[in-house]
């Protein structure tokens, strides 16, 4: 149990309470994880992506690919070593929060957790 619950993102109300794993406003209705993007001084959080070795990406960097990826409808995946540049930072869905363009296979997103900052 959390012991200061944040205040309403929406509305602003400090009269939140937890249930489960959410928390609950009660003036708008508004439920959100406990986790999710707030901190303790109402401010949203700022979500911070890294690498597969620890290097926090940002919007525009450029990446190398470091494992062999499959992809789906595609003859041949994608090889160890592929550079990916000028990515995008995007929460997506299943952990897939890079979204980039690479050459010969076109737009798709990428989990930070195959890349490396390069």
């Amino acid at each position: 149990m959390i012991e200061n619950l944040p205040p309403c993102p929406k509305c602003s109300c400090e009269y939140t309470y937890e249930m489960n794993a959410l928390v609950v406003c009660p003036e708008c209705g508004h439920e959100w994880a406990a986790a999710e993007g707030v901190t303790d001084s109402g401010a949203p959080a700022e979500r911070v992506v890294k690498d597969a070795v620890g290097n926090v990406l940002q919007d525009g960097d450029s990446v190398v690919v470091v494992k062999a990826l499959k992809v789906k409808g595609s003859p041949s995946g994608i090889k160890a070593g592929t550079k990916v540049r000028n990515i995008r930072l995007v929460d997506g869905v299943d952990g897939h929060d890079i979204d980039c363009k690479i050459d010969g296979f076109g737009a798709m997103q990428l989990k930070s957790s195959v890349v490396k900052k390069g």
